[in-house]
């Protein structure tokens, strides 16, 4: 899978990729090992994650087999992950039953990004989306998580706020770990070794801060 750097005026990777299953696990090594010679300070599973969900969408709502780009821009203090395909047709979110699978990428892209967004080009559209490249983003963390916890009450109906908004969020943040722990495992994860994982971020974090 080649890509090639521009290194004016921002550091810059064009991924090429075909949209098969087989090569969005190839895509987001090749992503990893990218931001690794960079030097980018970013949480790297959250790229891993946002570069399957992009790469994933393709194969799914484009076609399999089609042919797309992964480009990965580092701005500053912000990560920039563009695909594109060449289909028009602009991915939305809908509502859905906790139960459903489709459609939970788009979700778990508008938690984990900062921005996001579609444009159209002159073949098709590119999504993109953007995340921070700093270390000290404990504060952009909780504002995250606030944001997504306050959007996921609509995907279950969540609970009365006649019980207060912090107990409400506490229990959404239940829902949606558990959620996403059933994600993990129906993609063949270990949902412990991500609750690990999530764990040692956290510690390695709070330490830093």
């Amino acid at each position: 899978m080649p890509g090639y750097d521009v290194t004016e005026p921002r550091l810059r990777c064009v991924l090429p990729f075909e949209a098969v299953p087989a090569e969005v696990s190839q895509l987001r090594r090749a992503a990893a090992e990218q931001l690794s010679r960079w030097g980018i300070p970013v949480a790297v599973d959250d790229a891993e994650l946002l570069v399957t969900e992009l790469a994933t969408n393709v194969v799914k709502h484009v076609g399999e087999g089609v042919s797309a780009a992964l480009i990965l821009e580092w701005r500053g203090e912000r990560l920039r992950l563009e695909v594109h395909d060449k289909s028009s047709v602009r991915p939305s979110i809908r509502m859905m039953d906790r139960d459903q699978e489709s459609g939970r990428g788009l979700h778990l892209l508008t938690f984990l990004a900062i921005e996001w967004g579609t444009v159209l080009t002159a073949v098709g559209k590119a999504v993109w989306c953007e995340i921070a490249t700093d270390v000290g983003s404990t504060c952009l963390r909780i504002g995250r998580a606030v944001t997504a916890l306050e959007n996921y009450q609509a995907l279950g109906g969540g609970p009365a706020y006649e019980r207060g908004k912090d107990a409400v969020l506490a229990e959404s943040a239940v829902a949606l770990i558990a959620d996403l722990l059933h994600w993990t495992a129906a993609r063949g994860q270990d949902p412990d070794d991500i609750l690990d994982r999530a764990q040692m971020h956290y510690e390695a974090e709070a330490d830093v801060a």
